[in-house]
């Protein structure tokens, strides 16, 4: 008995050290576990799509059953012919509108530097060549600041594809064994319960894809109200940047900023009134979204309610900024399933 204590104690420091290590090693490992936590949504939400091609429902391969890993490729060509298009009419016509912005920049500093002086608020013209030189630190820190902007921003953009093809290929292996996965998985809990934990996972699966039909419907709804308003005002390529505004919807929190910047560029190109004009236009449209249509849409869609959306969308955001925001709901619909089946047993 008198060594009882002493190996309570031992046992506690060696239990302590382990939680310890663990929550370090999670911690280190965390890039991983959230690009494979992406990789199971993306299994998860194109769950439903891959089985209705597999099914022939979709797309139909002779009188035989579309074998699993084609209908994945399907799902998989048919996003990256939807990027391509994308891209091949954002890209062109944005460019020629960034390079006549660029154009019309000198003019427009020149017509502000006027009303400044006019008002009094400056004494005389202010060239660029001045700006720049008057600018804090000397020509060599700017240029190696620079330098390191441009190379930051190159390593983010290389770990951005990266981690995109880890995504992808992690997610694919994941779709064409998730059956497997998810059936030895089940065999962890009592047999009693493995009926119930199958039917969390069905649950799951369908509001995570529910969330994406979500995702979509509020990126077609930007979309479509961003070409009415900005074709109303006058703006060209109004339907590019209605494009550019219902691809911003999808990313929460910094998205829709981002792509009002490009509207607000090409409208500055028509009149600084127009410009105006279309930022307030982005500015009640994003409350209406906001404070609306996110969570009326996700509550319907997802069935969460209104305030869990708000919720995890400010609590997803301050933990791991955009990325939070956009894993915020679809993971408050897989909690609130496993909440909804322990609560569920401890009633019964």
């Amino acid at each position: 008995m008198s060594d009882s204590p002493r190996q309570l104690i031992a046992w506690t420091i060696a239990m302590t050290a382990l939680a310890v290590t663990i929550v370090a090693a999670l911690y280190f490992a965390l890039d991983a576990l959230i690009l494979m936590y992406v990789s199971g949504l993306v299994a998860i939400g194109f769950g439903p799509v891959v089985r209705a091609i597999e099914r022939q429902r979709l797309v139909p391969v002779g009188g035989k059953r579309m074998p699993r890993w084609l209908a994945i490729l399907a799902v998989y060509v048919a996003i990256v012919g939807a990027v391509v298009a994308v891209a091949a009419m954002i890209v062109p016509p944005l460019i020629e509108q960034a390079q006549q912005l660029w154009r019309d920049l000198p003019s427009w500093i020149d017509r502000a530097q006027n009303a400044l002086i006019e008002r009094g608020l400056i004494s005389r013209r202010i060239t660029f060549e001045e700006a720049v030189q008057g600018a804090p630190g000397d020509s060599t820190s700017a240029a190696s600041s620079a330098v390191g902007t441009v190379a930051t921003a190159l390593g983010t953009l290389a770990g951005g594809i990266v981690g995109f093809v880890t995504v992808l290929i992690l997610a694919f292996y994941l779709l064409l064994e998730g059956a497997t996965l998810f059936a030895a998985f089940s065999r962890l809990f009592p047999h009693e319960r493995r009926a119930e934990v199958l039917h969390a996972g069905r649950e799951i699966s369908a509001k995570v894809s529910a969330w994406m039909t979500g995702q979509l419907i509020l990126g077609g709804t930007i979309g479509a109200t961003s070409a009415i308003a900005l074709y109303l005002l006058g703006v060209p390529y109004f339907y590019v940047l209605a494009l550019v505004s219902a691809l911003g919807e999808l990313i929460p929190v910094v998205g829709p900023i981002l792509a009002a910047v490009p509207a607000i560029a090409v409208a500055f190109t028509v009149s600084p009134r127009t410009a105006l004009w279309v930022a307030l236009f982005f500015v009640g449209q994003q409350q209406v979204e906001n404070h609306l249509l996110v969570p009326k849409i996700m509550e319907r869609k997802v069935g969460v309610s209104a305030v869990v959306v708000i919720v995890a969308l400010l609590i997803g955001s301050s933990l791991f900024g955009v990325l939070g925001a956009i894993l915020a709901i679809p993971t408050a619909a897989i909690l609130q399933v496993v909440l909804q089946s322990v609560f569920s047993e401890r009633d019964a």
